[in-house]
């Protein structure tokens, strides 16, 4: 009664001009609860970040229980509203690896409250291989329009599973249909960097099993960007001559010869005497030195490693055209280089970010171009 009570106040309010939010539980429009939201971003997030086949501690998932057993303590009554928190409760229990109580969690929610979409999703997640997900997915979507209920939903479950199973085109499409129609913004937020790693990889389908496993880290280190370059590319054929060397002799060769900087901080001046690490996480600044070094190597040219210094930071006022790269730093000329030429860009037009990390798909497409 009082459901039925609430959603009659909503069908009467949507007749009037009313600037009261709502929030979709199920397929049902209901007056908007904003914990309800938090809950949700809360759980989206973590299943984003979680590592497939790893359970979740949790310590990180007690934040979103505790929140779902002070709403159960209020929703006594409310069998929708109940049952919708259950299908949360079971996605935090399959995130923690308790496939059995989240199907029973699912089945429970789906009892009191058929066709809510948290339910839906942990449902897609029970049904097993990345296979058999999306073919749950798909079926969902045949009766689920753009401006239907679950919609933003399912297409970013979409493109989880499409990234999963390295079919990066279509992932890229089903994260695009999902923000399109994100009006809260919470799915484009947390899954943006997904679809920038499917977008990135999604003319890596040539490549082989060993790089795909590198391209789909977050993250790259050196012995990773050894690894893409020597597997995709001619690039390194210079330093073995033609020879089977490990990636630790690359790394060593490579390093010997300036192609790896000894430090990645674009701030000293001085370049100093320790060594860096071949498993050292790589970031923009030092993808743009190996990037610009490799240039220069095809191109037999090594002036390009010193043109744009001599241009903009000699003088008495050196300057440099970049903001956040100074005009006397090591780092000058690969980053301008690899800027001027497209091989990496400009962040906001003005800063080139040297500390953030580069991933390895945007690394493979670079060093592909440089190698035609």
């Amino acid at each position: 009664m009082k459901l039925l009570m609430i959603i009659l106040t909503v069908l009467i309010s949507a007749s009037c001009t009313s600037t009261q939010r709502s929030i979709t539980v199920g397929r049902v429009i209901v007056p908007e609860d904003t914990r309800l939201f938090e809950l949700e971003e809360m759980i989206v997030n973590i299943e984003a970040n979680a590592q497939p086949n790893i359970p979740v501690t949790e310590n990180l998932t007690y934040p979103p229980r505790n929140m779902i057993r002070s709403l159960e303590r209020e929703a006594q009554g409310d069998l929708y509203l109940s049952g919708t928190l259950a299908a949360w409760s079971g996605r935090i229990a399959f995130l923690e690896g308790r496939i059995n109580d989240a199907a029973r969690l699912y089945n429970q929610s789906n009892n009191s409250a058929p066709g809510n979409i948290p339910a839906m999703i942990l449902g897609i997640r029970l049904s097993g291989s990345a296979a058999s997900q999306l073919l749950v997915i798909e079926r969902e979507l045949t009766v689920t329009s753009q401006n239907t209920p679950g919609f933003v939903e399912l297409q970013t479950e979409r493109g989880r599973v499409l990234l999963e199973m390295g079919r990066f085109a279509e992932a890229t499409a089903a994260f695009d249909a999902a923000f399109s129609q994100d009006e809260r913004g919470i799915y484009r937020e947390i899954y943006l960097q997904h679809r920038d790693i499917a977008w990135e990889m999604r003319n890596a389908d040539t490549a082989s099993a060993m790089t795909i496993g590198v391209l789909g880290q977050g993250t790259i280190t050196w012995n990773d960007s050894i690894t893409i370059a020597l597997n995709e590319t001619q690039l390194l054929r210079f330093i073995s001559g033609g020879r089977s060397l490990s990636n630790s002799e690359y790394f060593s060769r490579l390093l010997e010869r300036g192609f790896i900087p000894n430090t990645q901080d674009v701030n000293i001046i001085d370049w100093p005497s320790s060594r860096p690490n071949q498993n050292d996480t790589v970031t923009r600044a030092g993808a743009a030195w190996f990037i610009w070094h490799l240039y220069a190597e095809v191109r037999a040219d090594r002036s390009m490693l010193t043109r744009y210094s001599s241009r903009f930071a000699t003088g008495p006022n050196p300057r440099s055209p970049i903001a956040d790269i100074p005009p006397l730093s090591p780092f000058f000329d690969s980053i301008l280089g690899s800027v001027e030429t497209e091989l990496l860009h400009l962040i906001d037009g003005r800063n080139f970010a040297p500390a953030d990390l580069i991933r390895g798909a945007e690394l493979l497409s670079i060093l592909r171009r440089i190698d035609r």
